[in-house]
Order: C-alpha cells, then sequence, then structure tokens
C-alpha cells in the first residue's frame, strides 16, 4: 500500500480483453489479449510464461462486475486511477465498450485518465511491421473533432486533473505531423467550450523522445512507458 499523499499512481488500462467484429475478422472468433497471454511460451532459463491471471481470472471486461472489481483490488494495493488506452481512427473508436460503459453508467466510481494508443494496427502487433489492420491519419479537422469528443471524457466528475486540467496522453507523440499545432487546436477548443486548459503528456516509449523536452513539442511532460528498450 502506498501510503505518500504526494504519489498517486495510475495504472495503464488495457481494453482488449473483451472480443470485438474487428478482431474475430483478424485473429479468428473470440479473439481476446486472453489468446495470447495463454498461448506464451518460456524463452529462456527461469522465464516464467504463460503468466496465468489470478485474483479476477480470465476476466471479460463486457461485465459491470468485472470493472467493479478491477478498481476495488487496484484501490485495495493504492492505485489512484486507471488511464484506458483509447483508440480513435478519424472519427471511428475500436476496443471502446468498457469505456463507454464505464463513462456512461457512472461505474465504477474510479478516478479515470486517457492515453491514445494513436498507432496503426499491423498484422506484427509492434506498430512498425506487418500488413496494416486499421490505419491511423492525421488531419487538423479530426484534431478537432477528436478534442470534441475527448471533451465529454473531461467533463466527467471522475477525470484526473493536474493543476484542474484534464491529463491526456499521447502514446506516439513523433507520429503526429504537427504536433505543436495539435495541440494548439487541442487547447484553444477546450478553453471554447468551457473546459479550460488541458495537461498534455507524451510518452517516452521504444527510442523516442528519450530526454526531450515535451514542451518543444507543445507538451506539458512525459511519461517513461516500460519496457525500456532503448537499452536493447
Amino acid at each position: 500500500m502506498i501510503e505518500s499523499p504526494d504519489i498517486k499512481p495510475i495504472a495503464f488500462y488495457l481494453p482488449q480483453f473483451h472480443p470485438i467484429p474487428e478482431n474475430d475478422q483478424w485473429w479468428g472468433k473470440g479473439f481476446t489479449e486472453w489468446t495470447n497471454v495463454a498461448k506464451a511460451k518460456p524463452r529462456f532459463k527461469g522465464h516464467y510464461q504463460p503468466h496465468i491471471p489470478a485474483d479476477l481470472g480470465f476476466y471479460d471486461l463486457r461485465l459491470p462486475e468485472t470493472r467493479q472489481a478491477q478498481a476495488d483490488l487496484a484501490r485495495e494495493h493504492g492505485i489512484h486511477g486507471f488511464c484506458y488506452y483509447h483508440y480513435w481512427f478519424n472519427g471511428r473508436r475500436l476496443l471502446e465498450r468498457p469505456f463507454n460503459e464505464v463513462l456512461s453508467s457512472g461505474e465504477p466510481d474510479f478516478p479515470f485518465c486517457l492515453c491514445w494508443a494513436n498507432e496503426s494496427w499491423m498484422t506484427n502487433w509492434d506498430g512498425f511491421s506487418g500488413k496494416v489492420l486499421m490505419e491511423q491519419k492525421y488531419s487538423e479537422d479530426d484534431d478537432l473533432q477528436h478534442i470534441r469528443w475527448l471533451i465529454k471524457a473531461f467533463s466527467d466528475k471522475r477525470y484526473i486533473r493536474i493543476d484542474n486540467k484534464p491529463l491526456f496522453l499521447v502514446y506516439r507523440a513523433s507520429l503526429l505531423p504537427n504536433p505543436l499545432k495539435t495541440t494548439e487546436i487541442w487547447r484553444e477548443e477546450s478553453q471554447r467550450l468551457g473546459i479550460g486548459d488541458i495537461f498534455l503528456c507524451r510518452v517516452e516509449n521504444f527510442l523516442e523522445f528519450h530526454g526531450e523536452d515535451p514542451r518543444l513539442i507543445g507538451f506539458d511532460a512525459a511519461v517513461e512507458f516500460q519496457p525500456e528498450m532503448i537499452s536493447l
């Protein structure tokens, strides 16, 4: 249990643990992340695989009871809130059902924020190679439509704020064609719609951005992310 009031851990939340039509088409009927978890194999001596789930078992995120149990377990272990992965492709969202229901139902009563996982979906799962399954495209018009949708989430009383600003993460800010323009559009529209300024974080992952000032591309802060592949 974390006791310090100055530390508020936020857990990344992957919503891939429920079936969707797109994954049925691409990977087979009923595919979820549990499919990959269960078939993992050890790669070296002492490598513990597969990791089989403990307390909540092979849960299904379509169930409100599961989402409540996750929040209860997180709170019990000192987690302040969840950072839900958010998949936005020019107005089309994927894996959206769990968060939609969290937002519409008001349950669980547990703090949250969003991280835009803005990579194209590829068959090789690395964001770099393979056949494109769902392409990510960027435009200023899409930036505007995106922030207008996000404001629905920012307005929720559970949404996590930094200095009273809604916290929003971008997983791979380097893929934005013009991050300064994107962040400018987001901030201006958020102000115009009465939310005020937003607190933007870019994620430090793979080989991107390590040690660079996030303010140079319009962000307020950076978030470290594992695995740390820069040393591999």
